[in-house]
């Protein structure tokens, strides 16, 4: 399974989804919480105008979205969050997120054109429109554009989560991918900011705001590269790490392209059990290598010498056609 396929589905997970915006929104502060989380639908369609009035279908899809709805004030209000997962950095992340949050908006404007249109044929259908329904009908703006003066579109947030133990070099603002020399024309310049969560540039206290696995998930990728430090944060988080969902270990492994040693079945993974195996087995690979190697030197140097290669083949131990494949003869 290729690495976004991996990091999308624990990323569609209610609680590790829910931890995200807690982190970035709240600060870690537990607001959302994963049973209030309903599924959208990641394909989105919407019709811009094109050329002399017509309309051209756009399609986009987006990893993971979900609707969140929070009451206030004894009001329900529903806000719409998009999250980003990449593997590799995006610079044009800016423009790829605005994109997606501008078609997100016009597919909102278009559905509650839909729902107006249907509300009017089925009161005309029903032709037991009163007074009071009768003020509710369109104006020529509202009917114009299929979205009343009451009408409110949901705000929807874009995190990007860039799975990646290297630093986030990219423009972080569609302003930033410009070269504006003339502050007048930045003033008219409509800017679109990139929310990311970078582990290689969060410190581990920012980290450890995370409630889920994800904590350890950013944590191992952060020191993927620094084999001290790693097991420096597997000693300290070690009952954490012990106990691991294997969606989060087979982000980790996806992302770090370590040969993590567990069954696929395991439903909760011994990661530092897991590392310790890892690391045995590439010893010994290393160490069959290196034996590997003095065989096929020795068994040069003595066939150099004029030992016959029923000889040379018995002296260091492999069968005669692999000792010939060797010194290619």
């Amino acid at each position: 399974m290729k690495t976004d396929a991996i990091t999308r589905n624990y990323l569609s997970d209610p609680a590790v989804f829910a931890d995200v915006f807690n982190y970035y929104i709240h600060g870690g502060r537990q607001r959302i919480r994963p049973e209030q989380l309903e599924e959208r639908d990641t394909a989105k369609i919407a019709l811009p105008y094109g050329t002399d009035g017509a309309v051209v279908p756009v399609q986009r899809y987006r990893d993971v979205q979900k609707l969140y709805a929070s009451k206030t004030d004894g009001e329900t209000e529903y806000v719409l969050y998009g999250i980003e997962s990449q593997s590799q950095v995006h610079y044009a992340a800016a423009v790829k997120n605005n994109l997606y949050d501008a078609i997100e908006y016009a597919c909102q404007v278009e559905e509650a054109a839909r729902s107006h249109r249907h509300a009017m044929k089925q009161k005309k259908k029903d032709g037991s429109a009163d007074a009071a329904e009768e003020q509710k009908k369109p104006n020529s703006g509202e009917f114009l554009s299929g979205f009343w003066k009451s009408d409110r579109l949901i705000p929807s947030v874009t995190v990007m989560i860039l799975f990646s133990p290297d630093e986030w070099d990219g423009p972080s603002s569609l302003s930033e991918m410009m070269e504006i020399k003339d502050p007048k024309i930045r003033s008219f310049i409509n800017d679109y900011r990139v929310h990311l969560i970078a582990p290689a540039q969060m410190p581990d206290e920012e980290i450890m705001k995370f409630q889920t696995s994800l904590r350890e998930v950013l944590l191992f990728i952060k020191y993927s590269k620094d084999q001290e430090k790693l097991n420096q944060i597997l000693k300290t988080h070690e009952e954490r790490f012990r106990e691991l969902e294997r969606r989060a270990v087979d982000v980790i492994a996806a992302v770090t392209s370590s040969r993590l040693n567990y069954e696929e079945e395991e439903e909760v993974v011994d990661m530092c059990k897991a590392i310790q195996d890892m690391r045995e087995e590439e010893r010994r690979i290393g160490e069959e290598n290196g034996e590997l190697k003095k065989a096929q030197e020795a068994a040069r140097n003595f066939y150099n010498l004029g030992v016959d290669l029923e000889t040379v083949a018995r002296g260091v131990g492999y069968a005669v056609e692999t000792v010939r494949q060797w010194l290619e003869i």
